[in-house]
């Protein structure tokens, strides 16, 4: 009973991760392409 609880927390907690993760990787992507263009680096 009490390990298929743990389950159930570990993949909903893997799967708020991911969610949480996912906007701020994409924020990243974005705010490191634009300081790479505004210094001109490739």
């Amino acid at each position: 009973m009490f390990k298929a609880i743990a389950d159930i927390l570990r993949a909903t907690g893997s799967a708020v991760a991911t969610v949480v993760t996912l906007p701020f990787r994409l924020v990243a992507r974005l705010f490191g392409g634009a300081s790479e263009t505004a210094h001109g680096h490739h």
